[in-house]
């Protein structure tokens, strides 16, 4: 794994998170139907962090949940180790609701394309909005964000990596060089 470049620091990543909060309630007229949904793992801490942007904002608490996808996954049974499956935690009503996705990168579109289906076994959402923080592009399936922190087009020897205090112990966004095939 080698390091191209750091492309957001930890003042950037502060300033993309404030951004993309004050675009979902511009965009849903407020907070009073949304939801937020975290993808496991960094998307959990990211819609965190939106979350409690959105109540310094608005003075509101949402609802806040955390979307497993792993076993919604097409592609889970062809990996060669075992996935690693947590649980998803929704513990209100989804119906009629706003529901806002949030993951860290959005590549080929197939992790989002779980998650719908995972979130259709909790309700139906009024709608249902994408928020990540990266978009690197090479889309397999017709998917597409709703709010995007930062476009950063990548070639398929590169990837993006997200590191996050909560687990990484900073706050960062890297462009690597992948040595072996992606």
């Amino acid at each position: 794994m080698d390091v191209k470049a750091k492309i957001v620091d930890e003042d950037g990543l502060s300033r993309i998170i404030t951004r993309m909060a004050h675009e979902i309630l511009e965009k849903n007229k407020g907070s009073q139907n949304l939801v937020l949904m975290g993808m496991k793992t960094r998307g959990e801490f990211l819609a965190n962090r939106i979350y409690h942007k959105i109540k310094e904002i608005e003075k509101i608490d949402l609802p806040l949940g955390v979307l497993d996808v792993t076993l919604y996954r097409d592609d889970f049974r062809t990996r060669l180790k075992q996935p690693e499956v947590s649980v998803s935690n929704i513990t209100f009503d989804i119906n009629d609701k706003d529901v806002v996705i949030i993951d860290d990168v959005l590549y080929t579109g197939r992790t989002v394309r779980s998650a719908l289906n995972a979130l259709m076994d909790f309700g139906r959402p009024r709608s249902i909005q994408l928020c990540v923080l990266v978009d690197r592009g090479h889309r397999e399936l017709p998917i597409r964000a709703d709010y995007i922190g930062k476009n950063i087009p990548t070639s398929n020897q590169e990837e993006i990596k997200v590191r996050m205090k909560e687990i990484d112990g900073e706050d960062a966004i890297y462009l690597i060089e992948n040595s072996g095939n992606n």
